[in-house]
Formats: structure tokens, sequence, C-alpha cells
């Protein structure tokens, strides 16, 4: 695998993490680190491991790494529809990981528009806050979002249209019978 130039100085950031967490640098969490880097969607753990080069380690180190990384805040957590688990670098990320939009059909992955997606942050924001405030710790959450692909809409295209409203789409499952749900 071939660590583009751009991604040197995160390959450096993300092994500095490792060595922050006092974890040793080795070439297997390398190359890992390096396919999560090349790209700019979830992967599952066997496209990770499809990306390594050959005998850089086993199906089961990238499971034991990943799991590592996660625990450590270098990546992030997603899932595809049918429960698939997938990584994201969460590198120069702060509070803006994306939320994905994510095809019930081919997972074919797009990024929640901009607007929605500050929208969503201050409602979590304030969610976690009131967590902390009655004694949670450590909170974080997962949220995506798996349309239908005749549904899918075009990546400039606004999930909702004011603040406070539900999507059509939502209003269609919220409002629905439990056992339709």
């Amino acid at each position: 695998m071939t660590i583009s130039p751009k991604s040197k100085t995160s390959i450096e950031q993300a092994c500095a993490c490792l060595k922050d967490a006092g974890l040793r640098i080795t070439q297997p969490r390398i190359s890992i680190l390096a396919s999560l880097l090349n790209r700019s969607v979830p992967a599952t753990i066997e496209q990770i491991f499809d990306d390594l080069p050959p005998d850089t380690c086993d199906l089961v180190t990238v499971y034991r790494c990943l799991a590592t990384f996660q625990e450590i805040g270098l990546v992030r957590l997603s899932y595809f529809h049918g429960g698939a688990r997938a990584y994201q670098i969460t590198l120069n990320s702060g509070n803006e990981m994306p939320y994905h939009v994510i095809s019930k059909n081919d997972n074919e992955v797009q990024e929640l528009d901009a607007e929605s997606a500050a929208e969503l942050r201050a409602v979590i924001a304030k969610i976690e806050d009131r967590l902390r405030a009655n004694g949670a710790d450590k909170v974080s959450h997962i949220v995506e979002f798996f349309v239908n692909p005749a549904q899918s809409m075009p990546q400039d295209t606004k999930i909702a249209n004011r603040a406070g409203e539900f999507p059509a789409a939502l209003q269609t499952r919220h409002n629905a019978p439990a056992s339709a749900r």
C-alpha cells in the first residue's frame, strides 16, 4: 500500500496517538492506519484487510487493532445496513465527524449535508450535556441514516427544511404503529 504525501503527516499524528496511549508502533498498525487514511468513507474490517500488503498480518490482528483504535478514540465505529461494522479514522475531526446517509441497496455512503449535520450536532450536544449532568461518564453516540435506493437524495438535498421538523420519511416511520417499525 502506498501512503500519499498528504497522509504522511496524518500517519505521524496517528502514531503519536498510539504512543500517547502507551501502544507500540508496529508495521501492521501502520498499514491499517494507512488503509483508513486513504479512505474518505467508513470501511469494513474485511475491506481494510484487503487493502493491506500480503503477509502484513492476519484478519484477527485487524480486528484487534481496530478494537484498540476505537478504545483510544482513533477510529469511529459506524454500521452499514444489515449490521456490518465499518470504521473511519477520527484524526483532525474534533466534533465534526460526518454523519452518513447509507443506501440500503449497495451500502453507498454519502455525507449528510452540512446544515442538517450542524443541527443534529447541536441537539446531540444538548442531550450529551444532560446525560453528563445526570452523572453519565464517557458519553458517546452513533447516528447513521439508511435510505432505500428509490428514496435516495442528491447529496445537496436537505434532510429537514425547518429546524425541529421531521423529514417526511421519518414522519411516516415515527407515526407508524410499533408493529410496522
